[in-house]
């Protein structure tokens, strides 16, 4: 479970320019998810919504216009539309209601029992799905009668040929008085050798890979939109918060090595572990403190190279299938994240410490 940045100023660090990321890694490799938020405010004070971008969004070519509504109903082209919707003040948009997306559901409606959960998605594939959680499906592109006060935006950039203007459709939803999140990975840190990195470590340069390529191109649309020279001026901008391996007890990188036997990868390439329930929670942390230009990371302190948690794995006796090994010797290695800084700042701890104090073994 990362965000976008549009601006910063003086009392922001200067890392909120140039380095906030959103990716999620194929889970044959390292499973990568992070959270990134928006929020500005202008010189009144004012919120307002920073991500303003040209959008060629292929993945629906024709806009849905809706009324406000509770209920999806169908247009003449046969596209469902929301109809009669009134948008409150704790009501969430998921755009993209994942795994991540339905575990923040949940404990959104924990906090906030009356609120109104949407969830925005491609198709319909998954709709009857969310309505039986108590999340109300719209297609992308929906118009709601009135903007949210809280979006979280959870889609990978895998399943978009114009990521930029996924975030821009995602953000016209939403209000500015609360939080936007950008869901986002710590691929794009500029570190490749198990090192340490933080919030504010330094990021690959542009052009240096394809796949973080996409991910720093949309951050510099958003960047550029609207024009720098009101940047410094705003009060509250941006929020970013990135995962690396988000896992539960059937689903993560884990999981699909199993299904696999072997894998062409380096045994000693480190992973940063988070719950899928603990990304959730911080996520929702997040987001009810609103804060301004900052940078957050998810983890549990606990890094372990792919080969450790094979080994954990095989110790907690949990899994019937036995993994053969990682068969590669060479290629990039990993980063050991440590996210104090944002524990300390959000008031945060996970439910689950560490890999190994989930699985029941110790280390």
């Amino acid at each position: 479970m990362g965000f976008i940045s549009c601006i910063s100023y003086p009392t922001t660090n200067s890392r909120i320019l140039s380095t906030h990321h959103f990716f999620k890694q194929s889970t044959s490799a390292s499973s990568s998810y992070s959270l990134k938020f928006a929020l500005r405010r202008q010189e009144d004070n004012k919120p307002k919504v920073s991500f303003f971008l040209p959008s060629t969004s292929s993945l629906m070519a024709t806009p849905i216009q809706a009324s406000s509504s509770s209920t999806i109903g169908e247009t003449s082209d046969g596209l469902k539309v929301q109809s009669h919707v009134s948008v409150g003040a704790n009501d969430l948009l998921i755009v993209g209601p994942g795994v991540l997306g339905r575990l923040v559901a949940e404990q959104w409606r924990q906090e906030y029992p009356e609120s109104q959960i949407f969830g925005q998605t491609v198709t319909t594939n998954h709709h009857g799905e969310l309505e039986k959680l108590g999340i109300k499906p719209s297609l992308k592109g929906t118009e709601y009668g009135g903007k949210f006060s809280y979006v979280i935006f959870c889609a990978p950039p895998s399943q978009s040929a114009d990521y930029a203007g996924e975030v821009r459709n995602a953000a016209s939803n939403w209000n500015g008085e609360g939080s936007f999140l950008f869901t986002s990975s710590s691929a794009p840190y500029d570190c490749f050798d198990n090192g340490e990195c933080n919030e504010d470590s330094p990021v690959v340069p542009l052009g240096k890979s394809p796949r973080t390529d996409v991910l720093l191109r949309a951050e510099k649309v958003v960047l550029e939109c609207g024009g720098t020279g009101l940047f410094w001026s705003l009060a509250d901008l941006s929020i970013m918060f990135l995962l690396n391996f988000v896992y539960t007890e059937t689903r993560g990188a884990h999981t699909y090595w199993l299904s696999k036997g072997t894998v062409d990868a380096r045994p000693d390439h480190i992973l940063n572990l988070i719950h899928y329930e603990d990304a959730a929670s911080l996520a929702v942390a997040i987001m009810k403190k609103k804060p301004g230009g900052r940078i957050f990371l998810g983890c549990d302190n606990h890094p372990l190279s792919r080969q450790e948690v094979v080994d954990l794995m095989d110790q907690s006796g949990k899994y019937d299938k036995k993994f053969e090994g990682f068969t590669s010797t060479s290629g990039p290695l990993g980063k050991k994240l440590n996210n104090s800084k944002t524990r300390a700042e959000i008031g945060w701890e996970p439910k689950y410490p560490s890999f190994a104090q989930f699985l029941g073994v110790s280390m």
